[in-house]
């Protein structure tokens, strides 16, 4: 069939598996150029399709030559339906680690359950015997709790007082106001249980309880702060309660690893163009005029460069992991300078509809949002017939 993109809002309702494919490949091609990695080399990734997750695992596994082993929610593909990005990113993936000579397998289910941790354990007792990092990388709105049952969705609100700012609609470049009211006790309760760091600790008793952490093993998750415009409905907001949440899990999943000398750490990551950003307001103007500023500063990094520095220089370098004075990596750095901060600022300012394509990058932004899907990657005949229909050569079923 012939793929095109079919956006609905922020979500694009389509996947072109070759365009996936050519985004795993330049990630890929990227770590190769960058040489290895002294890093793991046996690893869980659970969120391991998209974004941030699967970076961190084509680093692990191209920089450092680990096994990998992935954990997603994904839609299948199915005749004459497309499947969902994350599906057609992991099918690649695997094909290319394969091809290498590495371990590369993946289990497709909803993470927060008991039952995919119950499977992620005994895949890794029959093929890794332990494991020497974990990475837990996973975004989602809703979680069904796997003790009481009861679903718990996410919600991006202020909290304390309604909110109203600036934001962008990417697809129109439509500068506007935005209004949005104030989250209730039940939204802030409801945001932290499904965003926070009760997942990550259930994974991590569940690995240690079943003896599959080996001695020293890291374990990571990924966290944002952002810049002062973005604070009410992000780390101020809902979402910053669940992040506060995450990041003080990991003080009490490191002491719980002690026995094994083990670490838990939370990084605190750039803005980028995920599914998940797009789906906040304010975020992508904000971001528009950050990729503008620090790509002319030669500062800009996509996943893979954020992943790749990460493990280079922060995770895996001699002595101890550089953190801030609360203990989390800051590999936003470049994008929190002051300098970057201070334009980004003047810009936020004077931004409207009609200077929007000059003074920011939306155009960079459109382009990254449509890479996510397969869309706008140069090689790909967009007008070819396309197999829809691609299987995960390590899928564990």
């Amino acid at each position: 069939m012939v793929i095109a993109p079919r956006v609905r809002g922020f979500i694009c309702l389509t996947a072109h598996p070759e365009g996936c494919a050519a985004h795993v490949a330049h990630q890929i091609e990227y770590v190769k150029k960058q040489g290895p990695v002294e890093g793991p080399k046996k690893v869980l990734v659970i969120g391991a399709s998209t974004g941030f997750g699967l970076a961190s695992r084509i680093t692990a596994a191209f920089g450092s030559g680990a096994s990998t082993l992935g954990v997603y929610f994904e839609k299948p593909s199915a005749p004459g339906k497309t499947g969902s990005p994350g599906w057609y990113n992991t099918a690649a993936f695997e094909k290319e680690a394969h091809q290498a000579g590495l371990y590369a397998k993946s289990i497709n289910g909803d993470a927060f359950s008991q039952e995919i941790k119950e499977k992620t354990i005994a895949a890794i007792q029959q093929d890794l015997g332990q494991v020497d990092l974990v990475i837990y990388s996973v975004a989602s709105p809703r979680r069904v709790h796997p003790i009481t049952g009861v679903i718990h969705n996410s919600v991006l609100r202020p909290i304390g007082q309604t909110f109203s700012n600036k934001t962008v609609d990417f697809h129109t470049g439509n500068v506007t106001t935005v209004t949005i009211e104030p989250a209730k006790d039940e939204d802030i309760d409801n945001t932290v249980t499904v965003m926070g760091g009760e997942d990550w600790s259930m994974w991590m008793d569940a690995l240690l309880a079943a003896n599959v952490l080996a001695p020293g093993v890291k374990t990571l998750a990924y966290s944002y702060i952002g810049p002062e415009v973005t604070e009410p409905v992000y780390r101020k907001g809902t979402i910053g309660r669940a992040k506060d949440h995450l990041e003080s899990s990991a003080a009490q999943i490191t002491a719980k690893l002690a026995s094994i000398q083990g670490k838990a750490i939370v990084s605190v990551n750039k803005a980028l163009v995920t599914q998940a950003s797009s789906a906040i307001p304010v975020i992508p103007l904000y971001i528009s005029l950050l990729y503008k500023i620090m790509k002319e500063k030669g500062l800009h990094e996509g996943c893979i460069e954020q992943m790749y520095r990460l493990f280079k220089d922060r995770l895996f370098t001699a002595g101890e992991i550089p953190v801030d004075e609360a203990g989390r990596i800051r590999i936003d750095d470049w994008e929190m300078r002051d300098d970057v901060q201070a334009e980004v600022s003047t810009l936020w300012e004077v931004a409207t509809t009609e200077n929007l394509a000059e003074i920011g990058d939306l155009a960079g932004y459109r382009t990254e949002f449509f890479q996510l899907f397969g869309f706008e990657w140069a090689g790909v005949d967009y007008e070819a017939d396309t197999q829809e229909v691609v299987e995960v050569p390590g899928i564990i079923a």
